[in-house]
């Protein structure tokens, strides 16, 4: 492989990630605004698997929308936690850049909390976390043991 295929390569996959930290950033900045939270008495099995709240749940489906088949499933839990199935489109060498990506727009939404992504691939099998630590502005990535 010569290096310019290796350049062309490289350049593509960084493109592809920052097209989506920046899809994900402006998205979630527009969507908070615009989203209108369900009556409680009216929520279905389906949108408690999203979120245990209601900014949990709105903000799981925005996830799965905004994400134009990157993710097939997503989950918020207390508001620090989301979690998010990949689907067979996303290559193993782009799971830290779509979790970071994540996490940037995750932020956002919950600004004041320590974050947790929870990346899982179309089989359900946890392959990566990511802990981003409020006070020190740290984020830390975690392969399952």
């Amino acid at each position: 492989m010569t290096f310019f295929q290796r350049s062309r390569r490289w350049i593509t996959r960084l493109a592809t990630a920052l097209s989506l930290v920046l899809l994900l950033t402006v998205a979630t900045g527009c969507s908070s605004a615009t989203a209108k939270a369900p009556p409680t008495s009216t929520i279905g099995y389906g949108q408690l698997e999203r979120g245990n709240s209601t900014a949990g749940q709105t903000y799981g489906d925005w996830v799965v929308s905004a994400a134009k088949g990157l993710i097939s499933d997503a989950y918020v839990r207390d508001n620090n936690k989301l979690g998010v199935v990949i689907s067979n489109d996303v290559k193993p060498s782009e799971v830290r850049d779509l979790s970071r990506s994540l996490l940037q727009g995750f932020r956002q939404s919950f600004p004041t909390k320590d974050l947790q992504v929870l990346m899982y691939a179309p089989d359900k099998q946890l392959i990566l976390t990511a802990d981003y630590d409020a006070q020190s502005n740290e984020v830390e990535y975690n392969l399952p043991e």
